[in-house]
């Protein structure tokens, strides 16, 4: 999972100096960043990325306070300090030798413009809450695996931004360039604010690239936002898949919140134990209730996914408190293990790896190390344009990680598999929605915007048996009901083997033929799937999902009926109490005098004619509209 947090001038580049490079504690007055670490036991900060070169740095040497203050704080080379003295001592006036190690514009010069400088974007990368546990309560060597997983898979999800993502902008943004690599510098975390176990990596990017002419510029950190969610699914996808390789596990979804997208867990890993490290959310919960409580009170209605996201966010940092001296990794696993001993037993924690292999492997005999794109690329196409309408490359990329991660349950899939899988949901069930306006530059491959042909699913009341109101269908699970939909439609209308269509009209084959050969080796289809559509019957599996039933997978402890929900006791006396009320506000209106009405006034009858005419005129007009 990925998340990113902006480091801008004012105050925020202090906190990440003096607590992030700490563990998020408090750094004892007076005593130096690497002594403090010393103490504390805590990793000191390694630098990464590939254009540290044009720095003098070299990846995996260590972050000093002083780096960190020049770089992060006053966006100036790591070795200003030599730098500036060296000049000064040939000659150069002091203004000159400071100007010589400024890293791009100076930040005197964007403050007098009364703007705030972007110095960095923290991006935190940390595991599932399962993969978390298993770390916190793993013996030595799951540890190792677990933690050498996720330095690769944050190595990989950076390298990914360097070479796809990155970019420079200069002439207030109207000129961009490729980079040649990413300053970094990652700090190592063990634990939350709370002391329990929260496995996290701190990244910061500085906001600075080289130029081929050797000139630095700022990043364009529009496109590093946007591309976020896609590379936190590479993270997750690579770690995952590595955990699950090594140690022989497997994954299982897990529903965090309903109706969002499940998270992908380590299967055997109870849910105690999940919420035994997860001590945050159960701190934010009240909290978050309060809010939606207010926002539902403020808009009329219940909060979408955007304000949900919105809400949980304001929930964390209401619920944020300082953290406490941080302590070595040794103390914190003695402390981690008496804990869940207490709490759970021996028995369960003790024995935690052996009852998730035993569960791996029963999941691993199930499924088999193959995809079908086909089906991959409708449930991808399918589901973006459901939650999204248009959409880019970066998001379908994003869920075609998310495909693997979920159809796959851990096993490896050969490199390059999420990619094809991306193109070929593009190019076979989308259409460009960008159009090129003449006299403008054309936009490159990664800004054209999509949209699909799909009928948008309807929309339905999910009505839970606690006698809480019911919600709206979110998104997401509208989503899975068209892509599943989507895909039964297809496999319904596969064509017989080729044995049996010989006597097929030879158009149609042989685009068949040709839509096989092009698959790429990597692009390793289901074993039972012995033939594709036909363009007809491609565009027939498209429009089908309409009329296709709900799986029933989606109603397992909901039910889609409103009514349902109002049959509860709890709501049946709730309703009888309005019917009451309501029932006597009639009485007490009835009863009043009615005051004598002017000759003048329209008649009741004539007043209803009048009305019963303007409505009937508003629905002939909206028909004929």
């Amino acid at each position: 999972m990925l998340s990113v947090a902006k480091v801008q001038r004012r105050n925020a580049w202090r906190y990440y100096v003096r607590g992030v490079a700490f563990g998020d504690g408090r750094r004892p007055v007076g005593q130096s960043l690497k002594g403090a670490l010393e103490k504390a036991g805590l990793p000191p900060g390694v630098w990464m990325g590939r254009g540290l070169a044009a720095l003098g740095l070299t990846a995996g040497q260590t972050v000093t306070e002083r780096q960190m203050e020049l770089v992060f704080g006053q966006l100036r080379h790591p070795d200003a300090d030599r730098i500036e003295r060296e000049l000064l001592d040939g000659g150069a006036d002091p203004a000159t030798a400071r100007l010589a190690t400024v890293l791009g514009q100076p930040l005197e010069e964007i403050e007098r413009r009364k703007a705030t400088p972007l110095l960095a974007l923290d991006y935190t990368f940390r595991p599932q809450a399962s993969l978390i546990v298993l770390w916190a309560r793993g013996d030595d060597h799951t540890r190792q695996v677990i933690e050498r997983a996720h330095e690769r898979a944050i190595a990989t999800a950076l390298r990914w931004l360097e070479d796809e993502v990155a970019e420079t902008r200069w002439s207030s943004g109207r000129q961009h360039a490729k980079v040649p690599g990413l300053v970094i510098a990652k700090w190592r975390h063990f634990d939350n604010r709370d002391g329990f176990p929260l496995l996290h990596d701190h990244c910061l990017v500085l906001n600075r690239a080289q130029h081929p002419d050797r000139s630095w510029y700022a990043l364009d950190t529009v496109r590093l936002l946007q591309h976020v969610v896609a590379a936190g699914t590479l993270y997750t996808l690579t770690m995952t898949t590595e955990v699950c390789e090594e140690l022989g596990l497997a994954t299982v979804p897990r529903e965090v919140t309903p109706g969002l997208r499940p998270v992908m867990e380590i299967a055997g890993v109870d849910q105690e134990l999940i919420d035994w490290s997860a001590t945050r959310r159960e701190q934010m919960a009240p909290v978050l209730e309060r809010l939606t409580d207010q926002y539902a009170r403020d808009h009329g209605r219940l909060p979408d996914e955007r304000a949900r996201h919105a809400l949980g966010w304001w929930a964390a940092q209401d619920t944020r408190r300082e953290k406490e001296t941080p302590k070595p990794l040794e103390q914190l696993l003695a402390w981690w293990r008496a804990s869940a001993i207490w709490r759970f037993g021996q028995q369960m924690v003790e024995g935690l790896l052996e009852r998730c292999r035993a569960l791996g492997a029963a999941i691993r005999e199930q499924v088999g190390p193959r995809v079908d794109t086909a089906l991959a690329a409708v449930d991808v196409a399918a589901v973006v344009f459901t939650v999204r309408r248009a959409f880019a490359r970066r998001h379908v990329l994003a869920e075609a990680r998310r495909h693997l991660l979920e159809t796959l349950r851990g096993r490896a899939f050969p490199p390059g598999l999420d990619d094809y899988i991306a193109d070929r949901a593009l190019s076979g069930h989308s259409r460009q929605s960008t159009v090129p306006k003449p006299g403008r530059r054309i936009p490159d491959a990664d800004q054209l915007f999509y949209t699909a042909d799909f009928t948008e699913p309807d929309r339905w009341w999910i009505a839970s048996t606690d006698g809480k109101p019911p919600r709206e269908s979110s998104r997401y699970e509208r989503a899975r009901v068209a892509s599943l939909a989507v895909q039964n439609a297809i496999r319904a209308a596969r064509t017989p083997p080729a044995a049996a269509r010989e006597d097929a009209p030879a158009a149609g084959h042989t685009e068949d033929h040709q839509d096989q050969a092009s698959d790429p080796p990597h692009a390793v289809d289901h074993p039972g799937r012995d033939a594709v559509l036909t363009p007809a019957q491609r565009a027939a599996a498209v429009q089908a999902h309409q009329q296709a039933a709900m799986p029933e997978e989606h109603l397992e402890g909901r039910t889609t009926d409103p009514a349902t929900w109002l049959r509860t006791p709890e709501n049946l006396e709730r309703l009888a109490a309005f019917t009451r009320t309501a029932n006597a506000r009639r009485r007490a209106f009835e009863a009043r005098p009615k005051p004598e009405q002017p000759a003048d006034v329209v008649k009741p009858a004539d007043q209803q004619h009048h009305h019963r005419n303007r409505l009937d005129h508003g629905r002939g007009a909206s028909r004929e509209r």
